[in-house]
């Protein structure tokens, strides 16, 4: 009675420590043959925070990121548009976290190491497909080799080949004609040591937190992210994953947008290595699971890197998959109810993500209205109506301040699965 998981990033981590806090034997097969501290920031929202909490991580949470206090959208001339609190400031039982996404794989895995033992998991092990047995299913490696189980869970990200196999015919992956360039800098916050920041339109826009706290000196780590809209059809680098970039290709449509409280081209220049991807997603799936094998994380839902959803979505459906195994037992039953459950949810998010309809909406509605220059931004869009947007989203997402504080755990201290 086992638990095959391909893939040994955020997803298949944390299923891992879910599945040994749990008492599910498992493994973990991941292609790379060392784990390494990888990409930029991320965000994680309160709902997933939680997830993490009653992990046991708080502290290790604590060591690694930074508590995020506010949200703000600002106009292109770095006029205020919309500000709110987040996590406990916005009365969440939980925080949210600003956090490098490297230091955040790194201590998951050193987590469940600790605790499961280095053996629960296999490094340069890619995984190509999966066959169903009468016992469950079968794992298929790259060097040949199979590995049986009773459940096979594919958290190989947005380029999986299990999902690929169940999908032969879908192809790559959806770029909407948007470039981003991704980096960390070492600067002063701004408005206090825990704010994130939204500024520009559709077109061309600046996103930035700081994922440290202030050093001795008042520096902190401060992520970024600078992004540009190209026609869709144009010619662009699109295989070119994660490569390294030349602030020149997008520097000058920036550099007017020095305010009085953040400097973006200087928050540019400070970077050492700037990283260039594509912003792509799929198209969701009408189904994630057949029979003893099922999708998790970005091999499930890809979406785009909009309302700080995709790690903290990849943790909830490792959550949701062993409170199922909790319901269940290890059985596909347990599969299907997790997609049940999760698939509806993660399909909303996606769609409103690339419907333009996510909380940096509100961007482009004043750029539309006003062209971003306003005296107050009551004349342009009221305040109870960028309240009632940034709600609704929260909604969607399944973390509503209200809803998330009443929700019982997910899974109980101390629950077991029963063999």
């Amino acid at each position: 009675m086992s638990v095959l998981i391909a893939g040994g990033g955020i997803a298949g981590l944390s299923l891992g420590l879910t599945l040994h806090q749990i008492g599910v034997p498992f493994h973990i097969y991941e292609s790379a043959a060392h784990l390494r501290p990888m990409g930029v920031g991320i965000n994680l929202q309160p709902n997933a925070v939680r997830e993490l909490f009653d992990l046991g991580l708080e502290a290790e949470l604590e060591q690694i990121g930074i508590r995020t206090q506010q949200l703000g959208f600002y106009s292109k001339f770095g006029k205020t548009i919309w500000e709110e609190p987040r996590g406990m400031e916005a009365g969440y039982a939980w925080p949210q976290y600003s956090v490098h996404r490297g230091a955040l794989q790194m201590m998951l895995y050193q987590a469940l190491v600790s605790r499961a033992g280095g053996d629960c998991i296999t490094t340069g092990a890619r995984a190509l497909g999966f066959e169903q047995t009468a016992g469950g299913a079968d794992l298929l490696l790259a060097d040949g080799s199979r590995k049986s189980g009773t459940l096979v869970v594919a958290a190989d990200g947005i380029h999986s080949a299990l999902r690929a196999q169940m999908y032969p015919d879908e192809g790559a992956p959806i770029w909407n004609g948007r470039i981003l360039w991704r980096a960390t800098t070492k600067g002063m916050p701004w408005k206090g040591e825990a704010s994130m920041a939204m500024i520009g339109h559709d077109s061309l826009r600046m996103v930035a937190y700081p994922i440290t706290r202030p050093g001795s000196d008042g520096l902190a780590t401060l992520n970024w992210i600078a992004e540009k809209s190209f026609d869709p059809s144009a010619p662009w680098k699109k295989e070119d994953w994660n490569r390294a970039a030349d602030i020149n290709d997008f520097i000058g449509d920036f550099e007017d947008w020095k305010f009085d409280w953040i400097d973006v081209p200087g928050l540019i220049r400070g970077a050492e290595v700037v990283y260039e991807y594509p912003m792509v997603d799929r198209d969701p799936l009408p189904q994630w699971g057949f029979g003893a094998v099922t999708l998790m994380g970005d091999a499930a839902h890809p979406t785009y890197p909009v309302g700080s959803n995709g790690a903290s979505q990849a943790i909830i459906d490792a959550r949701v998959i062993g409170a199922k195994l909790l319901s269940h037992g290890v059985t596909p039953a347990a599969l299907a109810d997790y997609e049940a459950e999760v698939r509806p949810i993660a399909t909303g998010i996606g769609q409103t993500n690339r419907a333009g309809k996510g909380p940096d909406a509100v961007l482009q509605q004043v750029e539309d209205l006003c062209g971003g220059d306003f005296v107050s931004i009551d004349d342009v869009i009221p305040s109870a109506d960028l309240a009632d947007h940034a709600e609704r989203y929260k909604s969607i997402a399944g973390f509503s301040i209200e809803a998330l504080n009443a929700r019982p755990a997910k899974i109980k201290a101390g629950a077991r699965v029963i063999r």
